[in-house]
């Protein structure tokens, strides 16, 4: 997409260089959906929105293999890509969150094979609020994840023209601060190997 790749004069560590902003979005809602799917099957009882068994912080095999453990994932992915500035360690985020995300989609028909417990049943007298609950708790949450995800890791493996100025700006700051650490108030040049002469005396022209 982009062609200016040989103006990052920084090799690869340029190029794995990315402003915080890059995956904040996607990182932010991953990590608010996944608070949500991790809490909300303790919490949900309280306003009648709930598997069963509908009791308050009641822990069970299944919610934690199968809700408990993808929040927990998602929370950490949306973290490393809404804080990260490196690109291996951002798409490392979102392919957590893509785990994340795929296991609240097809955790619930896995969980009798794998003999993870008992998912439970919605606590709904509607075949509306089931549909809601279902979509919630396990197979909405993970789509939604995956969406934010993968639009991530979208935006994540383009080298665009603002991530080559910023890799730019950071190694122009990281120069600054090399030479102002090797060149002390006093003005004489202290680099390994090349000491500025101090007594050198300027003929006037």
């Amino acid at each position: 997409m982009v062609k200016h790749d040989e103006k990052v004069t920084t090799g690869s560590g340029g190029r794995l260089r990315i402003a915080r902003s890059r995956g904040a979005l996607g990182g932010l809602a991953v990590l608010l959906l996944g608070i949500w799917g991790a809490l909300i099957p303790f919490v949900g009882p309280y306003f009648d929105f709930a598997y069963t068994p509908d009791e308050a912080w009641v822990w069970t095999s299944a919610r934690g293999w199968l809700e408990v453990l993808p929040g927990v994932v998602a929370i950490v992915g949306g973290l490393l890509m809404l804080m990260s500035r490196n690109r291996l360690v951002a798409s490392f985020g979102g392919w957590l969150s893509v785990a994340a995300g795929v296991w609240f989609v097809i955790g619930p028909f896995l969980a009798d094979l794998l003999r993870l417990g008992d998912v439970g049943e919605p606590v709904a007298t509607s075949d509306l609020k089931r549909a809601l609950l279902q979509l919630s708790f396990f197979y909405g949450l993970g789509a939604l994840i995956l969406f934010f995800a993968a639009s991530s890791l979208g935006r994540l493996s383009v080298l665009s023209t603002r991530d080559i100025a910023f890799a730019e700006r950071t190694r122009d700051v990281e120069q600054r601060r090399v030479v102002e650490e090797r060149v002390p108030a006093d003005g004489t040049y202290t680099a390994p190997g090349r000491p500025y002469p101090s007594d050198v005396r300027h003929r006037p022209v």
